[in-house]
């Protein structure tokens, strides 16, 4: 895992660790991580792929607002990877397109 754990003037807590799944394969993290920081963390930067041009997208504004970090999470498309909390055996999955949306032109 690709992480800051000591820093010369900020003070690092200790998280509690706890695994969830990516496309079937297990992934460390950190309690308090957003799904988004975990993948980053683990060196895993395609979140989603546009269903007519096979671009992959990945985080982008960090807020919620653009979409472009969108996964299947847990069964559910569209969830913003950057603003959901990664969960112990939380099940997160690559999403292609929108999400069932068929009038994607991206």
């Amino acid at each position: 895992m690709n992480r800051i754990e000591q820093h010369p003037f900020l003070e690092v807590p200790q998280r509690r660790g706890l695994v969830f799944y990516y496309n079937q394969r297990a992934v460390p993290a950190l309690e308090g991580d957003t799904i988004a920081a975990a993948l980053t963390a683990n060196g895993i930067r395609a979140f989603r792929e546009t269903r007519k041009r096979k671009e992959s997208r990945g985080m982008f504004c960090g807020i919620g607002q653009c979409g472009d970090c969108m996964m299947v999470v847990n069964g559910k498309p569209n969830v913003r990877t950057c603003v959901t909390l990664v969960e112990d055996g939380m099940r997160v999955e690559t999403q292609i397109g929108l999400g069932g949306d068929s009038h994607e032109t991206v």
